[in-house]
């Protein structure tokens, strides 16, 4: 083996004969990154926050019960509704305190599931979501982040509320997903090899939603795939890089969230997708989100969406299974100017969300229309 000097006494010739030669000074590695922090690792999260057996058991029965509507075993329709997205824990417990008042009004005929989403995918820049950006501020606390995160969905289960959330980073899911219920990999994700993968490996059923452009194919492909084994590199509990090998998610579905050329939420739409997931070999059952696309970001449209997804379930449709809702205390939505100071309490300060009040007239017109559909 070679000494250092002689190592240094060969590059110090070469850098002589030749100046371009790259010596062992030249920076080749990081040069875009301005900071580095360590976040806890997962595990050592994990148990500063951690679920006791009532709150895991109500988790595993909430994933239980939706995995039968997805099958087609319970006929109650389920409910994803909540924020765009959190960036306010207490107004965020105040809505599942509310929503579990509901969810017990309407619980013969729906599964209520709460969005406590922490996450935005950004086509741009702008807000991240809580994780990322916990005070408002830019200053990207992440690590504090993941803590409010989780503790939020303590929280919830303690309340007795399922949680649902879309995942959109690789490395985050594992400080809290084993805490949702219901998790969804997006319109703008659902192509991702990497986002297939990692869903083949979440413990709670899988929503994939169709692309901006309306094609079913890629969110049809995206269930196969998450649906078979898979053997990838991720980080451990331990915060090491480890190799899992995953037995492939079963519970993966098809979300119709609407297009960049109009909603596809309307019957013609729905036997559609219900005949692309026939020809796939995977059951003609899907969930409906009634904002985004299908809206035309219009929060003042999702009941008229909700309203015209309740007439097909009347009417005996039995692919819809699960309608999606944007919705928080307060109506519509604002703009982060100074970090938390002068925010409305309960308004969204991503994508504007129906209020709390016409939240429930649609939570009741949707009961109404699967006790219709048991009559058909």
């Amino acid at each position: 083996m070679r000494s250092e000097a002689a190592v240094s006494a060969t590059l110090s010739f070469l850098t002589s004969q030749d100046p371009a030669f790259p010596t062992m000074t030249t920076l080749i590695h990081d040069i875009h990154i301005a900071q580095s922090e360590t976040l806890p690792e997962p595990g050592l999260l994990r148990k500063e926050l951690s679920a006791c057996e009532t709150e895991a058991a109500f988790i595993a029965s909430a994933r239980s019960a939706i995995r039968s509507i997805l099958r087609g075993e319970d006929d109650r329709l389920l409910v994803i509704v909540g924020p765009c997205s959190v960036h306010d824990v207490a107004s965020a417990l105040e809505y599942a305190a509310r929503l579990r008042d509901a969810s017990r009004r309407f619980a013969d005929d729906l599964q209520i599931v709460m969005r406590v989403y922490f996450e935005k995918p950004r086509t741009r820049m702008g807000w991240k979501g809580l994780i990322y950006d916990p005070g408002l501020d830019g200053r990207g606390d992440i690590g504090e982040g993941l803590r409010q995160a989780r503790r939020l969905l303590l929280e919830c289960a303690r309340l007795g509320v399922p949680a649902a959330s879309e995942i959109l980073d690789l490395v985050t899911p594992q400080y809290y997903a084993e805490l949702l219920s219901w998790g969804a990999i997006g319109a703008r994700t659902v192509e991702s090899p990497l986002h297939r993968q990692m869903a083949s490996a979440l413990s709670a059923p899988v929503g994939f939603k169709n692309p901006i452009d309306g094609g079913l194919g890629a969110a049809i492909d995206a269930v196969h795939v998450a649906a078979q084994a898979h053997r990838f590199p991720t980080i451990s509990l331990e915060g090491k890089a480890t190799v899992i090998t995953t037995t492939g998610n079963p519970d993966g579905h098809l979300v119709l969230r609407g297009t960049s050329k109009g909603p596809n939420y309307d019957a013609s739409s729905v036997r559609i997708a219900s005949l692309a997931l026939q020809a796939a070999g995977l059951p003609m059952r899907l969930v409906i989100d009634c904002s985004h696309g299908n809206s035309g970001k219009d929060h003042a449209r999702q009941p008229l969406v909700a309203a015209d997804i309740a007439a097909q379930l009347a009417s005996g449709s039995s692919s819809i299974c699960g309608v999606m809702l944007e919705s928080n205390l307060t109506e519509g939505r604002q703009d982060i100017a100074n970090g938390r100071k002068g925010l409305r309490y309960g308004q969204s300060v991503t994508d504007a969300c129906i209020g709390w009040e016409t939240t429930v007239d649609v939570l009741q017109d949707l009961a109404q229309a699967v006790k219709a559909r048991r009559k058909t």
